[in-house]
């Protein structure tokens, strides 16, 4: 897939589960994104009919409702805004089972997108930054180096361009660059020698590897 996101034998079951339904079908939820009521990222689990149906209904624009089990009331969600127009569809019957897995994932996510901001879909935090990178660099103009990873990523999350989604199931982020801005603070970083130069990282990874 051309995003990075849990399969579902790799989550922990540990964390509790959510429902969603709408027009009289419910599926089970592992694993989304969302910014109060908007979805950014929604993964469903249950009948093919069901998965099929909720998927139907959001991407034409209608409201659903997630809540802790299928008796509560719930709350609404939807799609979010922002991310409309492309939103991708992936489903798969489970292996051993009758139950279908389904994910909406909005082209924002998609590495190959063509607009600058995106969102990004990590299994872990500690996978985040190199993520982070991989997304940044294909966005901007700038000559960006994999070591930079690191000052990259905490320079996004202190600079308001990288913005966590209450997630559950994946770790979810918002990302906004700013070209100039981070030329700039690229430019200052390297001549106060918190960063090496690009040049300079290819010489030590050709000295470690000779």
């Amino acid at each position: 897939m051309p995003f990075s996101v849990l399969k579902v034998s790799e989550r922990s079951y540990l964390v509790p589960l959510l429902t969603i339904r709408a027009a009289g079908f419910t599926a089970t939820v592992d694993a989304c994104a969302r910014d109060e009521g908007q979805l950014w990222f929604l993964s469903l689990l249950g009948s093919q009919q069901a998965v099929r149906a909720l998927w139907a209904r959001l991407v034409k624009g209608e409201t659903a409702y997630l809540s802790q089990d299928e008796l509560t009331g719930g709350s609404p969600c939807w799609l979010a805004r922002e991310a409309w127009g492309t939103w991708h569809f992936y489903g798969a019957r489970l292996p051993s089972s009758s139950a279908h897995h389904g994910m909406l994932v909005p082209n924002l996510a998609v590495y190959a997108c063509d607009r600058q901001e995106f969102l990004l879909l990590a299994r872990s935090e500690e996978e985040a930054p190199a993520l982070h990178y991989r997304f940044l660099n294909r966005r901007v103009d700038l000559p960006l180096h994999p070591s930079w990873a690191a000052w990259l990523w905490e320079r996004g999350l202190n600079a308001g361009e990288v913005n966590a989604l209450e997630s559950m199931g994946v770790h979810a982020y918002r990302c906004g660059p700013g070209a100039c801005a981070l030329q700039e603070d690229l430019s200052q970083a390297i001549q106060r020698g918190r960063l090496p130069a690009a040049t300079e990282c290819d010489a030590i990874a050709e000295r470690e590897a000779a």
